[in-house]
């Protein structure tokens, strides 16, 4: 009868161990009874990026590679982007179930309550150079919030976390549009709680001279799906910045700021940003081929192509592709629109992108909708970090009450230099040969 272990038997001193099996994993701490020498060092894994190792155990997002799935709370993401809204996905998230009708409508009122900025907080934004990109601009905002909101730092106590969740909920938005207002030279547009949680984030990034603004509804929709497309995402580098900083206690607002540094990178939330600039080199539907054939010729990366959590297909882009399809009829394809689609075709139809995995990914479309929606492509990071912060801080308080996380500390493989003695300046030889090879290696 087959049982939940693993023997491993150690060549060096013919020791066989019984690990037992949990989940589909191993503990790594099991490994550091494989010793050679009695109470000697044990054996560790070497894993760089965290490719094949769980940090935590966690019941708030689910990729199934192979099926391809992509599920919150056990829902599937192509059904709670069709029937639901995003501040009840929101809600699923943050709480584990979808809300009846009063919990939603005691969570929107929530929430709303939150979207306004303390004036300090936009005099500290004014700060900034003019030209400063608007993610770096959320991240640092969102970093000193906590010495507006002292109560954070009581990150044990749940009401705290209740209130610090839909206060980061609720000021997102906020933050985001007063940032790209900024960058653009124009004044901010203060919450209209009147208007829904998209809605009013449509209005205070893009309300001119107009007494009321009213978004448009097919817009309006795409962002909301969008929004809950892009919600939570499992174990993600940003996730995992904001657990890492979160396991040493610090206030959420020091969580969320290093899971926004953690996303403005190009290979996390910058992507869909690459995949704009990568059409505008390709720039016309007959370079298309020419971009294929030497990318055969070079493989390498692309963005918007093959994702590392997925096998076959990103569940969520034949919907960003629907989405596209809404917006393209109400405001008009961008002019790249057709070199978009060649690429697509021959990422789902060629033997070689197939073979390699180079289907089209949640962002190959999304940059196209965030440029009709008339989003600046430094946006898109920011687009990307509103959403997920309710999957931020519910991973967060996921690890914060979880008994068996503590501060994180992982080991290493030293691979430097071995003992040496310090030798005094005077009698030291090569020295010349010494701050090169030290210099080349910064």
């Amino acid at each position: 009868m087959a049982r939940d272990t693993l023997s491993i038997t150690d060549d060096r001193t013919g020791r066989t161990y019984v690990v037992p099996i949990e989940h589909g994993a191993i503990r790594a701490s099991e490994l550091a009874r494989i010793q050679v020498e009695p109470h000697g060092p044990g054996l560790y894994c070497y894993d760089p990026g965290l490719a094949n190792t769980a940090l935590c155990r966690s019941g708030i997002g689910c990729i199934e590679a192979g099926p391809d799935r992509l599920r919150y709370r056990g829902y599937d993401v192509e059904e709670l982007a069709a029937r639901s809204t995003y501040l009840e996905t929101a809600y699923l998230i943050v709480k584990g179930e979808l809300p009846v009708a009063s919990h939603f409508a005691t969570w929107q009122r929530n929430i709303k309550m939150h979207t306004m900025l303390h004036e300090n907080v936009k005099r500290l934004m004014e700060g900034f150079r003019y030209d400063a990109r608007p993610m770096s601009i959320l991240m640092g905002t969102v970093g000193v919030l906590s010495a507006f909101y002292p109560d954070s730092y009581d990150v044990l106590d749940l009401e705290s976390r209740r209130v610090q969740t839909r206060r980061l909920i609720g000021k997102m938005p906020t933050i985001a549009a007063f940032a790209y207002r900024r960058s653009r030279g124009l004044p901010y547009v203060y919450p209209n709680n009147d208007l829904s949680y998209i809605g009013n984030f449509l209005s205070m990034l893009f309300k001119m001279t107009e007494l009321e603004y009213q978004p448009n509804p097919v817009v309006e929709r795409a962002l909301d799906r969008l929004f809950i497309l892009y919600a939570e995402h499992a174990q993600n580098c940003s996730s995992t910045a904001a657990r890492i900083t979160g396991s040493t206690h610090a206030d959420p607002y020091a969580v969320i700021a290093s899971a926004c540094a953690a996303m403005s990178g190009p290979g996390h939330g910058g992507s869909n940003e690459r995949v704009l600039h990568m059409l505008q080199e390709i720039g016309t539907v007959d370079r298309v081929a020419g971009f294929v054939e030497n990318l055969k010729a070079n493989p390498r990366r692309v963005p918007g192509l093959g994702h590392s959590a997925y096998l076959q297909r990103d569940p969520r882009a034949a919907i960003i592709r629907e989405i596209a399809e809404e917006v393209y009829a109400e405001v008009g394809p961008p002019a790249l629109m057709p070199v978009a689609r060649e690429l697509e075709q021959i990422a789902l139809h060629d033997h070689w992108f197939v073979s390699n995995r180079y289907f089209p990914n949640a962002d190959f479309y999304s940059a196209l909708v965030y440029d009709a929606m008339g989003f600046p492509v430094e946006m898109f990071p920011v687009l990307f970090a509103i959403p997920r912060t309710a999957s931020w801080m519910a991973q967060w308080a996921e690890m914060v009450v979880d008994p068996e996380q503590d501060v994180v500390r992982p080991r290493q493989t030293y691979v430097g230099s071995p003992d040496r003695p310090y030798v005094p300046m005077e009698q030291r030889e090569q020295l010349g040969a010494l701050e090169t090879a030290i210099h080349g290696r910064l």
